[in-house]
């Protein structure tokens, strides 16, 4: 039998995980997906704490690529003035392509590296 999609993209994100680490100085940029919302946070896996997130949730818009680009410049501009300059990128397993592209091109063209 065919696991599923979503299993599928568990196992894709627990084999992620088990290499890319966030730490105080270098956080995971970590992007969840649900079928209408987007949160992204920035997390130090070290002292499991997180820093910075950010969502749809809060202005009670519904996810798209013009969001996901405001979410990934939002979340960029907490980790600056956190004096973030470096982040690990963690896309949760989801395609490289679509929202998850759109915040990453969003941190990348604010001044954040990975």
């Amino acid at each position: 039998m065919k696991d599923s999609r979503a299993t599928n993209r568990i196992k894709r994100h627990r084999r992620v995980r088990s290499v890319v680490i966030g730490t105080a100085n270098r956080p995971r940029l970590a992007i969840h997906k649900s079928l209408r919302h987007l949160r992204v946070q920035l997390i130090d896996d070290s002292s499991h704490k997180t820093l910075a997130s950010a969502s749809t949730l809060v202005n009670k818009t519904v996810s798209s690529i013009s969001t996901a680009e405001k979410i990934g410049q939002s979340i960029s501009a907490v980790a600056i003035k956190l004096g973030i300059k470096e982040i690990v990128f963690d896309r949760g397993g989801y395609p490289y392509h679509g929202q998850v592209k759109a915040i990453a091109e969003a941190v990348r063209e604010a001044g954040l590296k990975f």
